[in-house]
């Protein structure tokens, strides 16, 4: 996902740029580029690698004018050059585009555009929009939107597309076609971004445009049109998060503020959940209890971190409500001719709301009948608009690529659903859902006490920042750990790591094993199978692995295995994963920053993933 600023108004629009391109970096940071409109011209300053790159070749460089677009790149379609860094522009050099998704028809149009006359310089499907406006604004008496309109009629795939025109110094257009794009105005300036971060400053009431919406941005003032060219009525969204959220507030890196930040997120996803004493209040869901009652079957579907999540979900919810549940990576869901019906429950999981095959999947769910419940973090997103309730989580604004308090907001947002679900459904004493509540009431305190180990964690870090793969094993909600602490792992180390059902060790995965690897067993959570987890860890023992244990105090059984050992407190063994979480994320923190990485900003990864 690219990240993409534009803005109009009285002040300098470089400035502005620049600004909302660093709150944006983190969707993409293989090159990066600003386009500026100013006396009938359009200047262009692009370079590869990251931000600062750009602004160091920008150096004392002017660029004035009050109108203009940035644009940060996650590299698709071209290699991360100078050449193929955005925005484009098109022969005449009066047009200028910048765009985050793929232009599935790009070739076609090239060879098209190339038969004209046109002369396209870069690899990128980006640029032949550039070269459609010209076309079009040189055939026909329109204006911007107007020739932005008729060139999105020719285009297949999903995009958002940000334009200007030296023509036009006082307008931004902006449309979108299933990836995201966001349009505020406010006094004196209009602002256009790919995310959140970058308006806060300037706006809190945005308009997330809709799929086929195209928005005409002027100072002071927006339009929304349908792709048809009518014109729609503006909804605005109220944007909570504050600006100091989007902000590093002294900490070295955005992922180790995020980190920190769990415990609060987790207090503000359950607040208003949990406000009636000993019940789960869910204002979000207006099912009757009879409708809920009628439910047979719950499918979960997301991807990455999110499926780790849902899997971990999965235990809660079929032990609470006594309901199968189904686990899908939402990448596959469609394609395996699913079987739903109205009594299939979908939930949807996906911090941003723009993630790609997510969204492909709860529409398919929908036409098959069933309802579906989105957990999204992001007020506004498409998710919102395509599900039937919607679980807000309340983690604020998460920078780093790699996601941490969302996942633990995601984690507490679904075991409140399954509390619910249990709740209404009376599959669960109300005793036990108190007692429950009170062990999630809890957990805030608990993460607190994690985050203090965190000098312990970053010593053992040093010590194995050198391996070149690591073993995770777990059984139960502890193999859904292991997975996610590789994957933590693998995005901000790129060390080798595997996520194992601990049960599964003989039947390959020991083979991996050898003198020096290091084994992360969680040992918290399994009281029925803790004998067979310290078997697991004998094992690979006895074969010279260095075996890394997450357990709960005072277990010197663990303690006498364990060439490293981390302590989480306890808690019930459906939520340990909350804990357990928390210590591999420090663990995969430390060792990126031990060698040198930055685990915000890690190779080849971007924040959401809004193609297929």
């Amino acid at each position: 996902m690219c990240g993409i600023v534009g803005y109009v108004g009285g002040d300098e629009a470089l400035p502005v740029l620049l600004d909302g391109m660093r709150k944006l970096e983190y969707r993409g940071y293989d090159s990066a580029g600003v386009a500026v409109v100013a006396d009938g011209d359009i200047g262009v300053v692009r370079k590869a690698g990251h931000l600062q790159a750009l602004v160091d070749e920008l150096g004392a460089t002017s660029l004035p004018g009050s109108l203009g677009i940035g644009h940060t790149r996650w590299a698709t379609h071209g290699a991360p050059t100078d050449l193929n860094a955005h925005p484009h522009r098109d022969c005449s050099g009066k047009v200028a585009v910048v765009h985050n998704g793929i232009i599935e028809n790009h070739d076609s149009i090239r060879a098209g555009l190339r038969s004209q006359g046109h002369k396209l310089t870069s690899d990128t499907d980006t640029e032949v929009v550039a070269h459609l406006i010209e076309s079009i604004l040189a055939a026909e008496s329109c204006s911007l939107r107007e020739a932005v309109q008729g060139a999105i009629e020719k285009l297949e795939g999903a995009f958002a597309l940000v334009c200007v025109a030296a023509g036009e110094p006082d307008c931004i257009v902006a449309a979108r076609q299933e990836a995201p794009i966001i349009v505020g105005a406010a006094d004196g300036m209009g602002i256009v971004a790919s995310g959140i971060p970058a308006l806060l400053a300037y706006t809190r009431n945005v308009t997330p445009l809709d799929d086929r919406q195209i928005a005409e941005v002027r100072a002071g003032s927006v339009r929304i049109f349908d792709f048809e060219g009518r014109e729609q009525s503006v909804e605005t969204v109220m944007v909570e998060w504050s600006l100091d959220a989007a902000e590093k507030g002294g900490y070295e890196d955005f992922m180790l503020k995020e980190i920190f930040e769990q415990p609060a997120a987790l207090r503000d996803t359950m607040r208003e959940r949990f406000r009636s004493l000993g019940k789960v209040t869910l204002d979000e869901v207006h099912w009757s209890t009879e409708e809920l009652a009628r439910i047979t079957k719950i499918v979960v579907v997301a991807c990455g971190t999110s499926y780790h999540a849902g899997m971990m979900a999965k235990h809660s919810i079929e032990h609470w409500t006594r309901i199968p549940v189904e686990l899908d990576l939402a990448s596959e869901f469609r394609y395996r001719d699913p079987v739903l019906d109205e009594h299939s429950l979908v939930i949807g999981i996906a911090q941003s709301g723009e993630t790609a095959d997510t969204l492909a999947a709860i529409r398919f769910a929908r036409r098959m009948g069933a309802k579906v419940v989105a957990v999204t973090n992001v007020v506004g997103s498409s998710i919102t608009r395509d599900a039937d309730a919607i679980l807000f989580t309340h983690a604020g604004p998460e920078i780093a690529v790699a996601g941490t308090k969302t996942f633990l907001a995601q984690l507490a947002a679904l075991n409140i659903l399954a509390l619910y679900l249990a709740q209404e459904r009376g599959s669960m004493p109300p005793a036990k859902i108190a007692e429950t509540i009170d062990a999630m009431r809890a957990l805030p305190e608990q993460v607190d006490e994690v985050l203090a180990a965190q000098g312990e964690i970053n010593r053992a870090a040093k010590r194995y920042a050198g391996a070149r793969d690591f073993l995770y094993i777990g059984r139960g909600v502890g193999m859904t750990v292991a997975m996610e602490g590789a994957l933590k792992l693998k995005e901000i180390s790129y060390i080798h790591a595997e996520g194992y059902a601990a049960g599964e060790l003989k039947h390959g995965a020991i083979a991996l094993v050898e003198p020096g690897v290091p084994v992360v067993a969680i040992l918290t959570g399994v009281s029925p199978l803790y004998d067979k987890m310290l078997a697991n860890v004998e094992e690979v023992r006895a074969r010279g692995a260095e075996t890394i244990l997450v357990a709960h105090p005072g277990d010197e059984r663990a303690r006498s295995l364990a060439n490293e050992l981390f302590e989480v407190p306890i808690t019930k063994p459906l939520l340990t994963p909350v804990l357990d979480t928390v210590t591999l994320q420090l663990l995969a923190y430390f060792i990126a920053k031990e060698k040198g990485l930055s685990p915000d900003k890690p190779r080849n990864l971007a924040k959401s993933v809004t193609v297929e």
